[in-house]
């Protein structure tokens, strides 16, 4: 059953205070709940902060969804010529329900048992809290993650057996950071659409997008994270943990391609380009590093969006890039969420809008 400790709640406590935007999720272990409040920019009517020619929102209109969703939080170590060892940690497959109203999205999901039967991939702790506002001209993700339990893929490698998955309950992962983005083409294209559904795309337009990045983050395990039974092979090897900070600027594009009306697919990719500082602990190449190292933050949701409904796939993802000790050899911390979705749009009765009013006041629509 659920299991959410003291600890969690200061958590919560700490984000929405000093944050003043909510969660993008929560989870502990296999079977857990995922609680997503976010928040994003005021609906407006249709009114000159936009061309409605390419996009329209709805005001006073709930969109209700649901739907299923996994977050991850992976690591992987890369050697000079290519070959790659990738940890992923243990999430569950969530199903979930939700609605947004003028700037807020409340989300509610749970991974049940049927959806995420035991195949021996270990058990992951973690709390993974991510946050994307999507304003008219901005983009912001926030991150605040802290992972612990991995398990090697693919299945085989280094483990007993070719049936059985290499497990490490000690590598941790802990994660924070900050991206924003300014829009150029925000009067013509919608990151709300997409990504919350109370907006509809109705012909094709893209932004430009400029901004920056600023991440902090520490991987820590109790002994090597490369496998004794690969340790020749990686220069890593004898690497137990590694802090590092990275900052830079960015740019990117998004574009929303609009098909038949109906049918859009949402590409975007934002490329950073930032000064890594790194300190490790174990190896044999150097404790302390100052390195350039792109990064990238990407989104893709393909959907059909016709009257009140809205079907879509997204995935949304950020790759840290980090350089260590005096070879060439990398580290990559990928991060993020896929979901498919199933909205509505309509409009509240006339008790329910009453109940409505104090949300209204809070947070009118333009």
């Amino acid at each position: 059953m659920m299991r959410v400790t003291r600890h969690h709640h200061l958590w919560l406590r700490l984000v929405l205070l000093i944050l003043s935007v909510p969660l993008y999720g929560i989870g502990q272990e296999v079977k857990q709940w995922t609680v997503t409040p976010s928040s994003a920019t005021q609906q407006t009517p249709l009114r000159a902060d936009h061309d409605t020619a390419y996009y329209e929102s709805f005001p006073g209109i709930i969109t209700g969804r649901t739907y299923f969703s996994r977050k991850f939080t992976a690591l992987e170590l890369e050697r000079s010529a290519g070959s790659r060892l990738r940890y992923e940690p243990n999430t569950p497959l969530n199903m979930g329900v939700g609605f947004t109203y003028h700037m807020l999205t409340f989300n509610l999901a749970y991974g049940f048992d049927f959806l995420n039967p035991d195949r021996g991939r270990g058990k992951t702790n973690y709390i993974d809290l991510q946050t994307h506002f999507y304003a008219r001209k901005w983009t912001v993700d926030l991150l605040g993650q802290f992972y612990k339990g991995y398990y090697l893929t693919p299945k085989g490698l280094a483990a007993n057996s070719a049936d059985s998955y290499y497990i490490r309950p000690d590598i941790r992962i802990d994660l924070i950071g900050a991206a924003v983005y300014h829009l150029f083409n925000y009067d013509r294209f919608s990151y709300r659409a997409p990504m919350f559904q109370d907006e509809h795309q109705k012909k094709s337009a893209g932004s430009l997008l400029i901004g920056g990045e600023a991440y902090y983050g520490i991987t820590k395990a109790d002994s090597s994270v490369v496998p004794a039974l690969l340790g020749k092979d990686y220069t890593q090897n004898g690497i137990r943990s590694l802090r590092f900070f990275k900052i830079g600027p960015g740019a990117g594009y998004a574009y929303t391609l609009v098909i038949a009306s109906d049918f859009f697919c949402m590409a975007s990719l934002q490329a950073n380009l930032g000064i890594d500082f790194t300190h490790q602990s174990g190896g044999r190449n150097g404790a302390n590093r100052v390195s350039l190292s792109p990064g990238f933050i990407y989104r893709f949701v393909l959907g059909y969006d016709k009257g009140l409904n809205n079907v879509n796939f997204s995935i949304v993802g950020n790759q840290l890039n980090l350089k260590l000790g005096v070879s060439d050899d990398k580290i990559f911390i990928n991060t993020g969420a896929y979901r498919l979705t199933y909205a509505r749009r309509f409009h509240p009765g006339a008790g329910l809008k009453r109940r409505l009013k104090p949300v209204d006041d809070l947070l009118p629509a333009n």
